[in-house]
């Protein structure tokens, strides 16, 4: 029973085609494009694709692009599934005030990474990390619970506002450093700490609060680029929703 996920992001959508819904199962294909040109996937990269059996996706994107996509779809007999968080899936549990409002991508990237760290040992706090437009932390105890999450704007939207918010202030990206000595280099240093310190105290939330070591895993397009600035030990997973998408494919249509 052939696969399809799909990640639409702000910018960008991935899709990777599997032999089944379930976790682990062969790769088929895998693409990006830019929402832009979404409407190009059907004649393009789909068009000589095996007819998936099965869809589940995640979107943050609104309505019309989620039609787009459904529109590029309709070279095969298969519905179009869109996460919507819930109070529970796939062992993980939903503490948001309101579930349905958590985003379809966290609620996406916490079962991957759940299930991701409980391949590795027994159960433990877990903070998984989002870093693209915005940035996503967010904490889950030993039971598998969704204890709540931190959301912050990502290293562009930082950029964007501090040009838009301050005279004169228009300047190239410049390098992390400890003690910046130019504009560009205090720019881009404090955004990236700034991220990384969401990161170390919503780590020291969840030591206090479920008396354990919490294990960090760190998704998403700018991930790499806070690698070398974080101070607390982390898992970098290049493709956590796709790893999500999967597990709750299998839970679902397994």
């Amino acid at each position: 029973m052939t696969f399809l996920a799909i990640d639409v992001g702000n910018t960008r959508l991935k899709w990777a085609l599997h032999t089944a819904p379930q976790r682990n199962a062969p790769l088929l294909a895998r693409g990006v494009e830019f929402l832009e040109n979404i409407d190009r996937l059907a004649n393009g990269d789909w068009g000589g694709l095996p007819h998936p059996m099965r869809m589940l996706g995640c979107t943050v994107a609104g309505d019309a692009v989620k039609r787009r996509v459904e529109e590029q779809m309709e070279l095969w007999d298969v519905s179009a599934n869109w996460v919507v968080a819930s109070s529970a899936e796939a062992g993980v549990s939903n503490g948001y005030d309101y579930p349905a409002r958590l985003g379809a991508d966290r609620w996406v990237a916490m079962i991957g990474a759940w299930h991701r760290s409980l391949a590795q040992g027994p159960a433990r706090p877990l903070v998984v990390v989002m870093v693209g437009t915005a940035v996503t932390v967010d904490a889950i105890d030993p039971q598998g619970k969704f204890l709540g999450g931190l959301i912050l704007p990502g290293h562009g939207i930082m950029l964007r506002a501090l040009e838009s918010g301050t005279a004169g202030l228009h300047v190239p990206t410049g390098n992390v450093c400890e003690f910046p000595t130019n504009t560009s280099d205090a720019l881009t240093s404090g955004g990236t700490y700034a991220i990384a310190g969401a990161v170390e105290r919503m780590v020291q939330h969840l030591r206090r609060h479920c008396g354990m070591e919490p294990h960090c895993i760190m998704t998403g397009g700018a991930g790499w680029k806070m690698a070398p600035s974080m101070s607390v030990p982390f898992e970098l997973v290049d493709n956590l929703l796709f790893d999500g998408l999967l597990e709750m494919a299998a839970h679902r249509f397994g």
